[in-house]
């Protein structure tokens, strides 16, 4: 989701007064104050069907939009009536200032209101943020600049200004953002046609927030394109651990000892989905309790990885695909031990051996178990 598309979003909230401002310019106070009030109700009356509670933000802008109409119908003041919509763009400057300048986000609230089932990303809330100082500004000049006209031009160019050019500024805003927005998009939809037939991953920050997506050929081809895998461990009630042994066609580390289960998270997959689909592919292991063990970076000379690990008890002798795996079997701790830095198993499951250890069996770890990777 852009930022325009997260502006438009929220865009309800904000409707009864903007409808205002039109209705205002159009037909006068009384229509305008009518028209407004009319839209708020139907939206308040949507809001409370769609959610079963009163969409408080949208009731206080009819209430104000109410209150603003009110004072300057009985004021009947031209000064007042040339200064209304200054006024009333102050009052989004206070909110978009509070949102951006404060602790206080009132639109990032709101955001969570009208996207529900939407998780924004930090990268999607600074982005709303730059749009919202842009607008805090826009809206600040244009109420200035009304504020202006209204004391020292003519009523045909306060007319322009508070009407004709409120609306040239927003269209000149959106279509900015568009333009921007089409920028971004077009390297990615040459990269989703170039690679069209390819798996694709998403792409994660540290904490496992999705941030892009990218096909394997190039996850696989160069560092910093951190992806999800899960790991998962298979031990028996003798505490032995299950060991794949990796297909000689394999890309990465072929033929070498490795964890039970290992595979990429798909694009729009939960960890836990694809931890589930890697055992029953891999091994035919089906309704086993797995438990969390860590989550870590690690890379490789080709590849980022954010890997999830897992453990899991098996007593029965696991299933293993052939067109995956060359062979499986239960290894004893001792013969694990033994076996490190000669090449035997791969450099990723040699770091997470020791975590294995400590994790499960609580052993303290050893100076000769450190190694490069990140541990989260």
């Amino acid at each position: 989701m852009n930022r325009l598309q997260l502006l438009k979003a929220l865009a309800p909230g904000f409707l009864p007064l903007l409808v205002f401002i039109a209705a205002d310019a159009l037909w006068g106070t009384t229509v305008g104050l009518i028209v407004a009030l009319v839209t708020g109700v139907i939206e308040l009356l949507l809001s409370y069907v769609r959610e079963k509670a009163w969409d408080r933000f949208i009731l206080l802008d009819t209430l104000l939009i109410v209150a603003m109409g009110g004072v300057s119908l009985l004021l009947d003041n031209d000064v007042f009536f040339r200064l209304k919509p200054a006024v009333v763009e102050l009052v989004f400057c206070l909110v978009l200032g509070v949102s951006v300048y404060s602790p206080l986000n009132i639109m990032l609230a709101l955001s969570r209101r009208y996207l529900k089932g939407v998780d924004l990303r930090v990268e999607q809330v600074q982005a709303l943020t730059r749009s919202m100082k842009a607008l805090f500004f826009i809206f600040l000049g244009h109420a200035l600049l009304i504020a202006y006209a209204a004391f020292a031009m003519s009523a045909a160019a306060w007319g322009f200004i508070s009407g004709g050019l409120f609306y040239i500024l927003f269209a000149a805003f959106f279509l900015v953002e568009w333009l921007r927005g089409r920028r971004r998009s077009g390297p990615s939809r040459r990269l989703m046609a170039e690679f069209a037939d390819d798996e694709w991953f998403d792409i994660v920050d540290v904490d496992g927030h999705v941030i892009g997506k990218a096909p394997r050929r190039l996850c696989h081809a160069r560092k910093g394109l951190l992806h999800p895998v899960v790991h998962l461990h298979v031990m028996d009630a003798h505490d032995r651990i299950f060991l794949q042994k990796r297909s000689p066609r394999k890309q990465i580390q072929p033929g070498k000892w490795d964890t039970a289960v290992g595979g990429h998270v798909g694009s729009g997959e939960t960890v836990e989905a694809a931890l589930k689909r890697e055992a029953q592919e891999e091994l035919g292991l089906e309704n086993f309790k797995a438990e969390p063990v860590a989550r870590y970076v690690w890379e490789s000379d080709i590849e980022s990885e954010l890997v999830f690990m897992f453990v899991a008890r098996c007593d029965s002798v696991p299933r293993v695909n052939a067109e995956e795996i060359s062979e499986g079997k239960f290894w004893k701790i001792a013969k694990i031990r033994a076996a490190r830095g000669k090449g035997v198993l791969t450099p990723n499951f040699e770091f997470e051996f020791p975590i294995l250890l400590r994790q499960v069996f609580g052993e303290k770890p050893r100076e000769a178990d450190s190694t490069s990777a990140s541990s989260q």
